[in-house]
């Protein structure tokens, strides 16, 4: 980008929503140069890994589109978004562990078709859009080749290799690279009131700068992280009841914040039932389910990257690598479990919540998967589970 188009683009206003993309910064330039100039493209896809902000972009996009005032970040509209219960911004996920189902791809396709509710246009998120095969995949295809007016696909994945070329070739591809710690850590001390160990727990539970700051601001996913650090810290002296009971409250607590996006979308279901058909508001309604099991999976994540986070300290304190903790407000618990175990049982540890992780993207109920990871862990750790 030339010297007079970042100058160019820093003198015009930018959408406030675009802000989130600050550890982004060429797709945050490329997007509000893409608004300014009215030549937003009906198709685009966002590749990058994990934690690389796709998801962020995402959402600052929609709020960008469906805002009266082009992306305030603070109004009615803006905060459906971010709380995803705008009824004309949809985020889908792959409906099996192999990927997108024929049947959700044909429910887009007609939702698609209908009028928006509140914006003039219709936002679709598809997370994991490297699962789009076969059957699924050639369905959107024929959309994307002849997109109905007023909508907008943005497709996020970790690759275009395993895509459909012709897929790719609809969408205009925008990459995104992943941050550094130390600018990621920055970030998020810019980003809220927060100490360098606090941005660091962040950064390794939420995954980017924008998740992380929203982790901070949020007592609720700041108490599962705790419970998760509790409950490993007590594996060595607890029975096999007390785990069972440990994965319980760590899933209750993961499920506080799902109460109050429950009460936003029956709210937004009410003020669409005068001028949606029924077979309208089933499709909200479903979309409104998934959208609750998404955000279920999303905070089942957050509790695996918290155990992860944790025994990757455990590790490192096991192997004697002269380097800081990331966990260092539960240094206590590291070393504690890094003392009465080795490297080999550590690396067994890690491999159970790897082990958790896919079993809850094969719709594993998220109370078994954590009470077998907790179980395995403690097995691994050289704890087996004793009985009352």
């Amino acid at each position: 980008m030339s010297a007079v188009t970042s100058a160019a683009i820093a003198a015009s206003p930018r959408p406030a929503a675009l802000d989130a993309l600050a550890d982004q910064p060429r797709v945050r330039d490329f997007l509000a140069r893409a608004l300014a100039d009215d030549c937003l493209s009906h198709a685009y896809l966002f590749v990058g890994a994990p934690g690389s902000g796709k998801h962020e972009a995402a959402e600052a996009l929609a709020k960008c589109v469906v805002c009266p005032s082009g992306g305030d970040g603070t109004c009615d509209e803006c905060r459906r978004v971010a709380h995803r219960t705008h009824p004309d911004v949809h985020w889908l996920e792959p409906g099996s562990a192999t990927g997108y189902l024929v049947a959700q791809v044909r429910e887009l396709i007609d939702d698609a078709s209908l009028t928006p509710v509140r914006a003039q246009t219709k936002v679709y998120v598809l997370e994991r859009a490297e699962l789009l095969r076969g059957a699924a995949a050639n369905a959107l295809l024929k959309t994307l080749e002849e997109p109905p007016a007023g909508v907008m696909f943005v497709l996020c994945a970790r690759t275009t290799a395993a895509m459909l070329p012709t897929i790719v070739s609809r969408c205009q591809q925008v990459p995104f690279r992943a941050t550094s710690a130390r600018s990621g850590v920055a970030a998020v001390r810019g980003a809220v009131p927060a100490t360098e160990t606090e941005a660091r727990i962040a950064l390794s539970v939420a995954g980017t700068p924008a998740r992380a700051a929203e982790f901070l601001q949020s007592t609720s996913r700041r108490q599962v992280r705790r419970l998760v650090v509790s409950a490993l810290d007590a594996l060595a002296r607890d029975d096999a009841w007390d785990v069972l009971l440990a994965a319980r409250e760590i899933v209750s607590a993961v499920a506080v914040p799902l109460a109050d996006v429950r009460q936003a979308q029956e709210d937004a279901l009410k003020e669409s039932q005068d001028f949606l058909t029924s077979a309208a508001l089933k499709q909200v309604a479903d979309a409104n389910k998934r959208e609750l099991t998404a955000r279920e999976r999303s905070g089942m994540m957050e509790a695996l990257a918290a155990a992860e986070s944790l025994l990757r300290d455990v590790l490192v304190r096991s192997e004697g690598v002269d380097e800081d903790i990331v966990n260092d407000d539960a240094a206590a618990t590291v070393d504690r479990i890094a003392a009465a175990s080795d490297t080999p049982a550590v690396l067994r540890a890690l491999d159970a919540v790897a082990r958790a992780a896919d079993d809850l993207s094969h719709n594993v109920s998220p109370q078994l998967t954590l009470e077998v990871m907790l179980l395995r862990i403690k097995e691994a750790l050289a704890c087996p589970p004793s009985s009352r």
